[in-house]
């Protein structure tokens, strides 16, 4: 049953792809809606910056959804203004690169003879002896692709990303970015066996003309000539609770404001344990829930056709970098005329690692010595570096980590009037397209003053669309 639009007045507390939909949706129904946004631009991890006069992301973001309902609100925004992207992801490990996800002819015939028999044997002796899984990513990896390919493919990155040794990172994080890959999959993928193409195996994404932001820029517009408020440079302290009745945010200058239903997409640890009234057992749990930071520090190279991937994972343990975007890959509409190449190089750590504190010259110096390392710049000379730091932008999931989060979760289930949502609001691993989805569903379970859909369970089983389009050059298509 709808509600009186006209009594709902809603808060959304962040301006990132899940909080911006939710806010944006809210607005084409007609609720009061004001969104409050800590930094001076829309789009969180998906933002658009500009520099050297050409347009970049935080790090790469390919669209792709097949999600009917996701797809449709994306093309709404962009209309025409969107591209189709060939997708060229590939690892780079002892100056050799290997295609991501991996095409097995490909990674054996490039680790040599011995190597890729050890690789063989190690994948059998797998199906004949599997690891017992205990809950790690090594586990679970281990016994999809033989011990020898996990620790060549897997270990050294995963290990850069999340910062903890994989017996102690949890295998929810194969289970949704790998899934039911594999490398019997993979062999079967080049004979040609396989009916249906997994989808971390996708071709081509949709990618806006004007950047990834450019949706969200779109959506800031849009709420703002229809009745709601963005407001940027506006940080949220806290969200405001009586009982188990949400009543509003204080923002960080101590103003109350007092709102129908709030939503948050606030990073999760900060938003439970400032939350008034919260039990001591709740809060010790969301203690141990924890982020890891990215610096991304982008440089400008003196030339073009560096090389042919849209994003490259740096699996080198002699390199701290763990992933290369080149967004002179993407569209020819970013780069407005310029000659030159802008790369971002990404790392990653927690607040007391040295390395987050690291003045940005240092780091300059660093990713360009790394760079040049590669011998991806062709000798070409970095004319210019910049540093952009983002907090807490990946949840880790550490091996039982849902135990700890579900009493969380139902303790947050019993307060009326507040949806969580996004990668930081909801502790999940999001791409785009998860968040997006949150953002819909939120505010649909607002206007329909229900909790029909449970947000938690987006980016659990994402394999259950409803229907399964993809975006085409020219509109939606049937997904085969």
């Amino acid at each position: 049953m709808n509600v009186d639009k006209a009594q709902l007045k809603v808060a959304v507390i962040g301006a990132g792809p899940a909080g911006i939909t939710a806010a944006y949706q809210l607005a084409k129904a007609g609720v009061e809606v004001h969104l409050y946004e800590a930094a001076p631009q829309v789009g969180g991890l998906a933002k658009t910056i500009n520099l050297w006069n050409q347009k970049v992301d935080l790090g790469p973001h390919r669209f792709y959804s097949e999600d009917a309902r996701v797809n449709k609100i994306w093309l709404e925004v962009a209309g025409k203004d969107y591209r189709m992207v060939n997708r060229l992801t590939r690892i780079y490990y002892n100056n050799k690169f290997y295609f991501y996800p991996i095409k097995a002819f490909d990674a054996l015939s490039k680790l040599g003879a011995f190597t890729s028999i050890r690789c063989v044997l190690s994948y059998l002796y797998q199906k004949i002896n599997p690891t017992r899984q205990d809950g790690s990513f090594e586990s679970w990896v281990t016994n999809k692709f033989g011990k020898k390919l996990f620790q060549l493919f897997f270990k050294t990155y995963s290990e850069k990303l999340w910062g903890i040794s994989c017996k102690e990172l949890d295998d929810d994080f194969a289970a949704q970015r790998i899934k039911k890959f594999s490398l019997g999959e993979a062999i079967k993928n080049a004979f040609g066996f396989t009916v249906k193409k997994h989808k971390t195996l996708v071709e081509q994404f949709a990618y806006p003309l004007g950047g990834t932001g450019m949706i969200y820029e779109r959506m800031e517009r849009f709420i703002n000539a229809n009745g709601g408020k963005v407001f940027l440079n506006t940080p949220v302290q806290r969200v405001l609770k009586t009982g188990k009745i949400v009543t509003g945010i204080e923002l960080i200058t101590g103003e109350k404001i007092a709102y129908n239903h709030v939503v948050s997409t606030m990073p999760f640890t900060a938003m439970v344990k400032q939350l008034p009234e919260v039990p001591p057992h709740i809060v010790d749990l969301a203690s141990t829930l924890k982020f890891r930071n990215t610096i991304l520090v982008y440089l400008n190279v003196d030339g073009t056709n560096l090389f042919p991937d849209n994003w490259l994972y740096v699996h080198s343990e002699n390199l701290q970098m763990g992933r290369i975007t080149n967004f002179r890959n993407w569209v020819p509409e970013i780069l407005n005329g310029e000659t030159t190449t802008v790369v971002a190089l990404e790392y990653w750590c927690f607040d007391n690692d040295p390395i987050w504190t690291q003045e940005d010259a240092a780091l300059i110096e660093l990713a360009s010595a790394e760079l040049n390392k590669t011998k991806l710049t062709q000798g070409k000379p970095i004319l210019a570096g910049y540093v952009h730091r983002i907090k807490s932008c990946y949840p880790v999931y550490n091996k039982g980590y849902k135990t700890r989060l579900k009493p969380i979760e139902e303790y947050l289930n019993t307060l009326n009037g507040l949806s969580v949502i996004g990668r930081y609001g909801a502790f999940k691993y999001n791409n785009q397209d998860h968040s997006i989805l949150m953002g819909l569903l939120a505010a649909d379970n607002i206007i329909k003053a229900n909790k029909e859909h449970h947000l938690w369970d987006v980016n659990t089983d994402y394999d259950n669309y409803q229907e399964r389009f993809i975006i085409t050059a020219t509109d939606l298509g049937l997904s085969t």
